[in-house]
């Protein structure tokens, strides 16, 4: 008997007794009743808080041990880690390094390097409209970087809206900005190059700074401490400038619309010399090297850095880095000398080379340093940006994937320190309709169907779900593209713009490499029409991919129909399948379907909890479990509400959920919380967040897929959660 019980049974007994006793006279008995009800009260609440505390006590979920760690950055924590993307580099006689870069989600567009660290940033390059650029330089007292200012209007100091400012601003070599007389912008640091295209090349000697201007066709002169202007010149679609040690000027020109281009010899009057580097393919960064000679980076098939003697006439002397570069030996495996994408090349005094790697269609940064002799001095990587992370199912959590890389992990070693860059899965050359090139891909599933490994990627809007499949024997570590589904286009045209060609003019279609050229054919589409706004994508562990519109009938599921002659596996829409959406739910976002346990979970926006505005991007404001799906079930087995916006302020909304062995995970958009459910109750057991392995820091989880969970054979959940403000993907262990 519970105490509540017990002290009720001793009041009736008492009342029992007052009548027996004949007490029974109404002012004094009231009076005593009055006064026992009263005491009766006070203790059934002060027990009734008691219970209440217990019981809240009990619930409780027990602290939560776990690992935070990370894959894709070099640096976990602080305030500068290595940037998304360089662009432009300028390396000083003493191995000091100045980079460039359009866009850096911290903020941190123009860092400073060292000694295989980023020392500083310069200060204001990111937010109200402004980005970096891709070209830097310096000499003994400033630093001058290629940025861009979009228009405010009634804000002064900014171009009006709808313009832009491509400019030089100039730094002081602490990274603060320098003002000039007649300077631009709020603080007067900004010299105008262009209203219409970006700054493209940098380079100063003496008191002269020079600056390509591409779209004008011209190279421009100017004061390296009044900024005025001292004269300009022609160079077709100049790039990248470098100043030899007899002072005249090497410039990058490429033909408009075309891959290859030169490198053409000037004096400082703007006069064309007769030297000039012309067996090279399009060439993407230059640096003088050893007095005498040119650095020159060929972003081509070679993928190589060529070095030049020009003491004389131009003679190429020898390469570094191998030839084909990532794609030489396995493609797409990492090795020290194996280069990809290079953006950026420069040397100190006593001939150590650094060279940037960005991969294709910013893929990320790998900068290297090498000795005079080739040696790997020390490498720094920032990879990851709008991307998360999956596991190869059969690896057991040891081999990761995001959109372009392969990690291997090793768990034994210390957090952050865990994870080697093993490949580059894309390669442009053989795959030029790589839809990675194309568009832009942030989710990542892993998948083994019929025991071979595929690679499924959304995007960021959830439109489209590309498909890629694995040939080691031929194309070594590279995905290759298979397939591609993508939605119908409220505007009618799926994909607007060139590419990809062929494609279907109205509605959604599915593609598929049929011939297995990784190409886009005539005879290659199979297009249809549908609702036009997508909840989410799924690809269960049998091959079927699933689909969710937001509307009532908004369940589509592409049984998966085998595997064709060249390894693609087959989907159609006269194999698909419709399915109604549960009645809960008013606007259906995210699904999981497991068929070992034909087991359905389900999340969106419910009539009972309703979203306010329309994120596109969250998973609603439920998820709910659906057992026995296949058998037409329709009643949730349980239904929790997760975070969502109540408010219209968008503060507390739910990104991303992943159903793994015996949770639930989901996590939040600006708090990156993951929150726990039981799988079997919907109740909520754990919640936790980035620890101090990362600073306890996050960016947004701003992907609809921003959040991946596995369970490894020895009973540990591996948690992978997109961490795009500091470029990396957080990988939780949970001993749970």
């Amino acid at each position: 008997m519970s105490p509540l019980q017990r002290l009720a049974k001793k009041s009736d007994q008492l009342i029992n007794k007052l009548v027996q006793n004949r007490y029974w006279r109404k002012k004094i008995v009231f009076k005593i009743l009055l006064g026992f009800t009263c005491a009766l009260v006070v203790t059934f609440i002060g027990m009734a808080m008691n219970q209440a505390t217990t019981e809240t006590k009990t619930a409780t979920a027990p602290k939560l041990t776990y690992q935070t760690s990370w894959v894709g950055n070099t640096i976990g924590k602080g305030k500068l880690r290595v940037q998304n993307n360089i662009e432009g580099m300028y390396v000083t006689e003493n191995g000091k390094i100045y980079t460039n870069s359009k866009w850096d989600e911290a903020g941190t567009e123009a860092g400073i390097y060292q000694d295989g660290k980023i020392i500083a940033s310069l200060e204001d390059t990111h937010g109200w409209h402004r980005l970096g650029g891709k070209a830097v330089t310096a000499n003994s007292k400033y630093i001058y970087l290629a940025m861009s200012q979009g228009g405010m209007s009634n804000q002064k100091g900014y171009p009006p809206d709808g313009k832009t400012w491509y400019s030089v601003r100039r730094y002081n070599l602490a990274g603060k900005p320098v003002p000039f007389p007649n300077g631009n912008g709020w603080d007067k640091s900004m010299l105008i190059i262009s209203e219409k295209s970006e700054v493209t090349g940098l380079a100063t000697t003496g008191n002269k700074l020079f600056v390509s201007n591409a779209d004008a066709n011209s190279v421009l002169v100017f004061n390296t401490e009044t900024m005025t202007k001292l004269g300009s010149f022609y160079v077709n679609n100049p790039g990248g400038i470098v100043i030899d040690s007899s002072g005249t000027l090497w410039i990058i020109e490429n033909k408009k619309g075309y891959k290859d281009g030169k490198v053409s010899h000037y004096d400082q009057s703007g006069k064309k010399l007769p030297q000039a580097i012309v067996d090279i393919v399009d060439p993407t960064a230059i640096s003088l090297y050893q007095k005498d000679k040119l650095l020159v980076a060929e972003n081509g098939i070679r993928q190589q850095v060529l070095i030049y003697n020009i003491k004389n006439r131009p003679v190429k002397v020898r390469t570094f880095g191998v030839e084909n570069g990532i794609y030489s030996g396995i493609p797409g495996e990492v090795d020290k000398l194996k280069l990809y994408g290079i953006t950026a090349v420069g040397a100190d005094q006593k001939g150590n080379l650094y060279i940037n790697n960005n991969g294709f269609n910013t893929s990320g940064t790998d900068l290297r340093k090498f000795s005079s002799s080739g040696k790997l001095e020390w490498q720094l990587l920032g990879l990851t940006f709008m991307d998360n992370a999956d596991t190869d199912p059969e690896s057991d959590g040891v081999n990761l994937f995001t959109k372009h890389e392969q990690y291997l992990m090793d768990y034994s070693k210390p957090a952050g320190k865990q994870w080697t860059y093993k490949a580059y899965t894309l390669n442009p050359f053989k795959y030029p309709q790589d839809p990675r090139l194309h568009i832009i891909a942030d989710g990542t599933f892993f998948r083994r169907i019929q025991g071979r490994p595929f690679l499924f990627l959304t995007d960021m809007f959830g439109s489209k779900l590309q498909i890629y499949r694995f040939q080691p024997k031929t194309d070594g570590k590279i995905a290759i593209p298979a397939g591609l589904f993508v939605g119908t286009n409220e505007q009618g045209k799926a994909i607007n713009g060139n590419w990809p060609p062929y494609q279907p003019t109205q509605g959604e279609w599915i593609w598929r490499d049929k011939n297995g050229n990784g190409g886009f054919e005539q005879n290659e589409y199979e297009s249809s029409k549908d609702y036009p706004y997508i909840g989410g994508w799924w690809v269960d562990n049998k091959g079927d991919v699933w689909k969710t519109l937001r509307t009532e009938d908004g369940i589509r599921h592409y049984p998966f129909q085998g595997l064709d002659n060249k390894g693609n596996p087959i989907y159609t829409y006269r194999s698909m399948e419709k399915e109604k959406t549960p009645s809960i739910f008013r606007d259906l976002r995210r699904i999981e379907y497991f068929p070992d346990t034909d087991t359905m979970y389900l999340s969106g926006f419910t009539f009972d909890h309703p979203s306010i505005g329309d994120d596109a991007k969250v998973i609603g404001s439920e998820i709910a479990r659906f057992d026995n799906w296949s058998q037409g079930n329709r009643t949730p087995k349980w239904r929790t509400v997760v975070p969502y916006d109540t408010t219209g302020k968008r503060e507390i909304m739910t990104a991303a959920m992943s159903v793994a062995g015996d949770y639930v995970f989901a996590v939040t958009v600006k708090t990156a919380e993951v929150y726990v459910y039981k799988a079997t109750t919907g109740k909520l057991v754990y919640k936790f967040a980035p620890g101090v392995e990362v600073g306890q820091e996050s960016g947004w989880v701003d992907i609809p897929y921003g959040i991946r969970a596995f369970r490894r054979a020895n009973g540990e959940y591996l948690v992978f959660v997109e961490e795009n403000l500091k470029g990396k993907v957080l990988v939780y262990r949970l001993p749970i």
